[in-house]
């Protein structure tokens, strides 16, 4: 039997990262461990928010993790191009990796592997066991029967190009590209004059993304950007959940009482895949916690992620008409119509504060695909409408 911890993270993304953070930071007398089978917490991830999705205390705790800010950022789609103000910013996975060295030292254990763990105890692939007041498993989505979901799947290269690529802002969706078997855009985020994140994304069922397709991709559209490229400085990619129906508590109760964060927890936007803004307000509120033993952090952690499912049940309801309304190759014209709406409205859109007008004014009129094929995509629950066994 190992030392005992007041709490051990098992899994080292992004959750559970800015929880060991958050709480050295305010309580920095806490034995906490942290546990990771890769080589380094965080993997191989850019995550991004707006400035609107967080408060500004939340904004200078995190300012030591950003990477690059802009001042704004823009869209492209056929038939329109826009430019939207608002802060716009990028964390990158080697700057958590580093600061999450210097915050735990011999607390954060790599190459680590979890065979089991309960809400207090886990047991490690070499047979010792570690105890704890709370266990977290932050570990990353999970497959359920009783979720249904579409797939965000993503190539991202960070490209170093031979002269300057001439991008100021980012470039959140440039959907003008050609389509595929469901929603497609290209993600560009420029670093420097000479270095830009370009990620090729799609909106599927499928959560098997064709990696060499994605590749071929991201090759077209920087020759048709006219850059020529030096090299390729970094490879990221990945497979993000979207929820289009669910069964929360039957979802939940699958894991009995083990407390989660992150992806686990399903806290993230139900839409865009953004999970940063969740991770920041969940580590706020685990360290303003007065109690950190299992029972009070699965209370907190379920409550906390049953106040965003109730809240994004709209955002279901519409990714149900992005992934099943009209054809694959017209889905781009939901979010084209979207971009059309007040600044205001997206912001809270992103930030998952939608009010009751906006919610009336993003579905009033003519919808972007066939009218009884959104109206029958909106309707289809079959999984929130069934009996848990």
């Amino acid at each position: 039997m190992d030392a005992h911890y007041d709490l051990i993270l098992v899994g080292g993304g992004l959750a559970n990262a800015l929880i060991a953070l958050r709480l050295r930071d305010t309580r920095p007398n806490l034995r906490v461990l942290m546990l990771e089978r890769g080589p380094q917490p965080g993997g191989n991830h850019t995550w991004s928010f707006h400035d609107s999705d967080l408060s500004d205390a939340q904004r200078r705790w995190l300012a030591p993790l950003v990477h690059r800010h802009w001042p704004a950022y823009t869209v492209r789609f056929p038939e329109r191009q826009r430019r939207l103000d608002g802060g716009y910013a990028s964390v990158l996975s080697d700057t958590l990796a580093a600061r999450l060295r210097d915050a735990l030292g011999d607390a954060l254990r790599c190459g680590t592997s979890v065979v089991d763990l309960t809400p207090t105890q886990v047991v490690l692939g070499d047979g010792r066991t570690h105890t704890a007041g709370a266990v977290i498993d932050g570990r990353g989505a999970r497959s359920s029967r009783f979720m249904a979901l579409g797939h965000q799947a993503f190539l991202g290269r960070v490209l170093r190009t031979a002269q300057p690529h001439g991008l100021e802002l980012p470039v959140i969706m440039d959907a003008d590209v050609a389509q595929g078997q469901g929603y497609r855009f290209v993600y560009l985020l420029p670093f420097s004059a000479d270095t830009v994140l370009v990620e090729d994304t799609h909106y599927v069922d499928d959560a098997r993304p064709d990696v060499d397709a994605l590749g071929a991709n991201i090759d077209r559209y920087a020759r048709d950007r006219g850059w020529q490229v030096a090299t390729c400085l970094r490879e990221e990619r990945g497979v993000l959940p979207i929820v289009l129906d669910g069964d929360f508590d039957a979802f939940w109760d699958e894991g009995g009482r083990q407390p989660r964060a992150g992806l686990a927890a399903g806290l993230f936007h139900p839409t865009t895949g953004y999970s940063l803004p969740h991770a920041v307000r969940l580590a706020d509120r685990i360290a303003a916690s007065p109690l950190l033993d299992a029972a009070s952090l699965y209370a907190l952690t379920r409550n906390e992620a049953h106040t965003h499912w109730q809240r994004q049940a709209f955002f279901r309801a519409l990714n149900r008409m992005l992934f099943r309304a009209g054809r694959p190759q017209d889905r781009w014209r939901v979010m084209q119509r979207f971009y059309g709406l007040p600044a205001g409205l997206i912001a809270r859109f992103y930030a998952d504060r939608l009010q009751f007008l906006d919610k009336l004014r993003i579905v009033a009129g003519k919808p972007p695909v066939p009218v009884a094929a959104a109206w029958r995509a909106v309707r289809d629950t079959p999984i929130a409408s069934r009996k848990t066994p």
